[in-house]
């Protein structure tokens, strides 16, 4: 499901800059970010891994070899003038707020396509002051979600196409499909939609199960 809706962002050539959020409580990034580069490498993308930092870069590369020398720290990336690297295409693996000023450097001069996976750049720390205001003006605007799955407390948001967002109630045979919004909806119209009645738009069980089993696998 991911892959699908990656490949189909990275079709786009006049946006480089995506995300791809995962947003389950307590979810290891290590294995699915691993699975992801290895099916993109299979597509045939040139794929290099950021990682926060290098102790979860080694990590990565113990657990993957043959990704070994795709998997680099933030900071390496940084530091690193080789063209040749900074023409692939970088899944950039939970940067944190702390972070931002390093993945603002690396963006500013990478030429291939970036992919945030559950990135968190925004720091609510900042509040809502000039600088908060001219990261969301600047270098936050420049990112477009690929793929988004979030579980509700009685269903679940996914985005699986670009600008397309479809909202799930959670029942007891698994989730029954609500609708397609064409932007994020907020927290206001997602209780409203699972809070009514009208089962007028149908179902669609099973996809959003079968993912979440799958990404816990």
């Amino acid at each position: 499901m991911t892959l699908v809706s990656v490949e189909q962002a990275l079709s786009d050539r006049q946006q480089r800059r995506w995300t791809v959020t995962w947003r389950f409580e307590g979810l290891r990034l290590l294995q699915p970010a691993l699975r992801l580069a290895k099916a993109l490498e299979a597509s045939g993308h040139e794929v290099l891994l950021g990682w926060p930092d290098a102790g979860s870069a080694a990590l990565a590369q113990r657990e993957s070899p043959e990704l070994a020398t795709h998997c680099l720290a933030l900071k390496d990336l940084v530091l690193s003038d080789d063209p040749e690297i900074k023409g692939r295409l970088l899944l950039a693996i939970g940067p944190q707020p702390s972070d931002y000023e390093m993945v603002e450097q690396i963006c500013n001069s990478w030429q291939g396509t970036v992919v945030l996976l559950n990135g968190k750049l925004e720091d609510a720390g900042v509040g809502i002051g000039s600088v908060a205001r001219g990261r969301r003006k600047g270098f936050l605007s420049i990112w477009r979600s690929a793929f988004h799955i979030e579980p509700l407390a009685e269903g679940a948001l996914l985005q699986t196409e670009q600008e397309m967002w479809h909202l799930f109630k959670a029942d007891p045979d698994g989730y029954r499909f609500l609708g397609t919004m064409p932007s994020k909806p907020d927290a206001e119209a997602i209780e409203m939609a699972l809070n009514g009645e009208s089962d007028s738009l149908g179902r669609q069980l099973g996809a959003v199960d079968r993912f979440i089993k799958d990404l816990g696998s």
